[in-house]
């Protein structure tokens, strides 16, 4: 099969969205597959250089060019393309991470109108390119955001069209409330044009079959996987290292974290905190606090900070880990470092809701809790630290080698596809 890969990229840090992505990609290419990884708005910032990346297309500037200024909906494209150099796209990159779902829901919704948006002009480009240079038997959407341009791709091209669910209701909820049901009604609208859905979990498949009124058959699980030949564990310098890897905000519960780590200091005085993740300008003031309150409670001078770190640096600090925990606030559809942590040896402590009792179950190697009780995260946190630590990590690595990784991961899309052809015959 020829497969076109959209991605949203970033610009400026990582996500775990791009890093599945890009696995993905290159795992269907060794099962012999034609794959071409196509960035949308801005440049991808990915763990490694991949070869089969075009130039980015729907670039962020004209995109937002095109919906606030009317003139530029009528521009010819030697001045559309000035704005699409890699320059300029960089230059835009560097405030990419300020971007927050309150201040877009305009945007947001001209999107999801897709040939009926502002940016149509945008759209026409990407679907001709894709049928006369790429010609692709399939077009995989990274996201349910993406769906706004399922029906014209369809059309010009042809192709069938996937999309992958993976957290986008909670970008959806967060727009402003003159929003935020248009944006919804629109998804409803729009995912009636796309022949199948990948949910990297069955909850959160369950989920958007509900919220988005999606017909059942047409959606699949595909768990996410990882490289476990590049994910892998390590030898450990020293016990009791507490881990986080995620983007440092809010949503993510590294205030949570921080405060458990401070009471379990009291019961394990050597216990040290490494944080790993992406930090965007956005979260500079987030993070300011949380040192603030290590430097108050006296802790600060055994945690560490790691900010946009590469692969190589991000399996380094994992394989120190003694537990890693994301206590993140909101139903997570996934959490891509379950499964990174878990191939390096790694238990993971979460709290009980999203997709992790799901996870749970399926690896053995999550200890849950609840983040209605109190004093139940800092509990969880000592017993992990103690002797039940190293039978989760066993069966969570034993479990990722199994079911969650890259090869399982493409075989699973790749059926999921073949599926969708045979209800079509």
């Amino acid at each position: 099969m020829r497969i076109a890969v959209l991605t949203p990229g970033t610009g400026s840090f990582h996500c775990g969205t791009c890093l599945r992505d890009q696995a993905l990609a290159k795992e269907l290419r060794r099962l012999g597959h034609d794959v071409l990884f196509v960035p949308l708005y801005l440049p991808p910032t990915l763990d490694t250089a991949d070869e089969n990346t075009s130039a980015v297309y729907m670039g962020g500037i004209n995109v937002y060019l095109q919906h606030a200024v009317p003139v530029f909906r009528k521009t010819p494209r030697w001045i559309d393309k000035l704005f699409d150099s890699p320059k300029a796209l960089a230059s835009a990159a560097k405030r990419a991470g300020m971007t927050q779902a309150k201040d877009l829901g305009p945007m947001t919704l001209t999107m999801l109108k897709g040939e009926d948006g502002y940016q149509v002009k945008e759209l026409d480009r990407l679907a001709a390119w894709l049928r006369d240079d790429v010609r692709p038997d399939v077009v995989l959407l990274s996201n349910i955001l993406l769906v706004g341009i399922a029906r014209r791709i369809r059309e010009i091209t042809n192709a069938a069209v996937w999309c992958t669910l993976h957290g986008e209701d909670t970008f959806l909820d967060a727009l402003p409330d003159t929003h935020r049901e248009r944006c919804w009604q629109e998804v409803v609208n729009r995912s009636k044009h796309v022949d199948g859905f990948i949910a990297v979990s069955r909850t959160y498949g369950d989920i958007m079959i509900r919220r988005a009124a999606l017909d059942p058959t047409r959606v699949h699980v595909v768990h996410n996987g990882v490289d476990v030949q590049t994910y892998k564990p390590g030898s450990k310098s020293q016990g009791n290292v507490i881990g986080y890897l995620a983007r440092q905000c809010y949503g993510k519960g590294l205030h949570l974290l921080v405060d458990a780590f401070i009471a379990c200091k009291k019961s394990v005085p050597d216990a040290r905190l490494v944080i790993v993740g992406t930090k965007t300008a956005a979260d500079e003031g987030y993070v300011s606090v949380i040192k603030i309150r290590l430097s108050d409670a006296g802790c600060l001078d055994s945690v560490s900070f790691h900010d946009n770190v590469s692969l190589e640096e991000k399996i380094r600090l994992l394989q120190q880990m003694d537990v890693l925990s994301v206590p993140a606030l909101y139903g997570e559809s996934f959490g891509l470092y379950v499964i990174e942590a878990l191939a390096c040896g790694v238990p993971v402590i979460a709290p009980k809701h999203g997709a992790f009792p799901e996870l749970a179950g399926e690896t053995g190697g999550i200890a849950l809790f609840d983040q209605n009780v109190n004093g139940d995260y800092e509990r969880v946190l000592l017993d992990v630290l103690g002797d039940k630590g190293n039978d989760l990590a066993e069966s969570g690595r034993a479990a990722v080698l199994a079911k969650f990784s890259t090869q399982s991961m493409a075989a699973g899309v790749v059926a999921a596809f073949a599926s969708q052809v045979k209800k079509a015959v």
